[in-house]
């Protein structure tokens, strides 16, 4: 068995000192991947960079305080790749690739274009991007396994408010109709729904820090393990912690049958 967890952190430091490393050591996980790390190398505290003997790679933003992204894996990698060849992206921190054996894991933070139009218009641009490099993925002939923040809720049923987000950032019709590429026209596969074709409330895995989304749980499920098929088809088991808050997302962890 395999298990992979993927957690938005909303910065490393925040994350660290509301337990989120403590709950670490408690999950037995294969691999973590981490996202908005909100830090660079030299505010990385040992604890941080090898906890409870894991190995950790990251892939740290040039600019202070914001993005990043790391993954953290019991045993070493064969290879470590960060970024994806794309200079503007590249220097937010966004992208960082494990390889073991047959398997590539990867940790990845999508940009939000919530906070106003020019970072929407560096988002679509992220998406036209990221969309080809997705597509080698999906044709490497390696087992991959893409975990992270997609600031994209798919389908109506992967938020609360549906009707009244269409024309906000995240659940625009031009990023679901890009998501649906995704999995549509490269094969790429979305674990969770594969294993929870339904759900809705508990799908969620972020919410908003305004008036009372985490009590009413107005989520929206912004976290996702897309694979490639092989392993998609291997996963038995997927859960989100929401016993204790960390960040504003939560800790989407999936359990493959799976052997390196």
């Amino acid at each position: 068995m395999l298990t992979i967890v993927s957690a938005n952190l909303n910065g490393i430091r925040s994350a660290a000192r509301k337990g989120f490393f403590q709950w670490m050591a408690t999950q037995s996980a294969d691999f973590l991947c981490v996202q908005e790390l909100k830090a660079q190398a030299a505010d990385m505290a040992p604890a941080f960079l090898n906890p409870h003997g894991y190995h950790g790679h990251f892939h740290y933003a040039w600019k202070k305080g914001y993005s990043g992204t790391g993954i953290y894996s019991k045993i070493p990698p064969d290879q470590v790749a960060t970024g994806f060849n794309c200079p503007e992206f590249d220097a937010e921190g966004r992208y960082v690739q494990c390889d073991f054996g047959n398997l590539s894991v990867i940790s990845v933070y999508c940009p939000s274009g919530s906070s106003g139009p020019e970072r929407q218009q560096a988002k679509f641009r992220f998406m036209e991007v990221f969309l080809p490099h997705l597509l080698t993925l999906a044709q490497c002939g390696r087992e991959v396994v893409i975990c992270g923040d997609w600031n994209i809720a798919h389908q109506q049923i992967d938020l609360k408010n549906w009707r009244s987000n269409q024309k906000n950032s995240g659940f625009l019709p031009e990023e679901r109709a890009w998501l649906s590429r995704v999995f549509d026209e490269l094969g790429l596969k979305d674990v969770y729904r594969a294993l929870h074709p339904e759900t809705t409330d508990d799908c969620y895995t972020w919410w908003s820090n305004r008036g009372q989304a985490w009590a009413k749980n107005v989520g929206w499920r912004l976290d996702y393990q897309i694979s490639t098929p092989g392993i998609a088809a291997s996963a038995t088991q997927a859960s989100i912690y929401k016993d204790e808050r960390f960040s504003d997302h939560a800790p989407l962890s999936i359990r493959y049958d799976w052997t390196l």
